[in-house]
């Protein structure tokens, strides 16, 4: 699908040398030169700038990067798509946001896998920004999230509603406590998400309402790792801000405690499915929902019964 001169320009790109480029394609090195010719003409723009023997992509160039790089997705689409008919096998490449993939997704994608034996699921992790770009690109079929992709390309069904909390070590004093306020929370040592996370630009928008920024507070550690986050909250080496679902499964065994914050009723968030407007499966974003529910329940249920015990 790829032709010669599309190759040769990606090419040229990662390895910034027309020789390597030649040595890789196995084309002389006039060769290289020619095709980029070809495609400058074709759109009738300059590609390159060069300075001495340093490559840079012009701004035209840097935007037919990004859409050679789409293109190079759909045709590995294609190809696995094609080797799976072949095979009656099924691919799905999901992509999750930190929070969704701690709540409870990984055993609903087992449960969707058990189902369905033929499948084969790859499941990428990102931020809501880089999981709009892989469904742009094709590099993903549909995306999982906490929160909102907002963009007519793609189509969104609502799997739960979710919200954000406080979330403490059982032997913090904070975890006795019915509800804390933001003057309390500024005494404790933070364990946040980066702000390129939905999370934190939710919690620190709450912050703005209240007349606060981040900045009043003590943020020790920033890390994009759910489970090290609730490692060290749950050792009492700080308090995080995490939504409920995420960290169920951890209150209901006892190893981390959720305590809401004074006015905290805006930090509601949604889990959402989200895939593009030509999916040609929707029906999968249903079904992940419908079993999603079903896990849901079974899980609590089992940890509310070994609570008791």
């Amino acid at each position: 699908m790829l032709d010669l001169k599309i190759k040769t320009f990606l090419s040229l790109v990662e390895t910034e040398s027309f020789t390597k480029t030649a040595d890789l394609l196995c084309i002389t090195q006039p060769a290289v030169s020619h095709q980029i010719r070809l495609l400058e003409k074709e759109y009738g723009i300059k590609i390159f700038l060069r300075s001495g023997r340093n490559l840079k992509l012009t701004a035209e160039g840097e935007i037919l990067f990004k859409y050679a790089q789409r293109a190079v997705a759909i045709e590995e689409s294609a190809l696995y798509a094609l080797e799976d008919s072949r095979h009656n096998i099924r691919r799905l490449n999901i992509g999750m946001t930190a929070t969704a993939e701690e709540n409870l997704l990984p055993q609903v994608i087992a449960e969707y896998c058990n189902i369905h034996g033929k499948t084969k699921v790859r499941i990428e992790t990102g931020t809501l920004e880089s999981l709009r770009t892989y469904l742009q690109t094709y590099e993903i079929d549909l995306a999982i999230v906490g929160g909102h992709i907002a963009d007519d390309e793609f189509t969104t069904v609502k799997i739960d509603t979710d919200y954000l909390n406080l979330v403490v070590s059982p032997r913090n004093p904070l975890s006795k406590r019915a509800m804390v306020s933001l003057e309390e929370l500024k005494a404790e040592r933070l364990i946040l998400r980066p702000n390129i996370t939905a999370t934190r630009r939710q919690f620190e928008l709450f912050l703005s309402q209240n007349g606060e920024t981040i900045s009043n507070y003590n943020v020790v550690i920033e890390i994009n790792n759910v489970p090290i986050i609730k490692d060290l909250v749950h050792d009492n080496q700080g308090v995080t801000i995490m939504s409920h679902n995420a960290c169920l499964i951890d209150q209901l065994s006892g190893k981390l405690v959720a305590v809401p914050l004074e006015g905290a009723s805006t930090m509601v968030r949604e889990l959402n499915i989200v895939y593009r407007n030509n999916y040609r499966h929707p029906e999968v974003a249903s079904e992940i929902r419908r079993i999603y529910h079903l896990v849901k329940e079974k899980s609590f249920s089992q940890n509310q019964l070994a609570a008791r015990l």
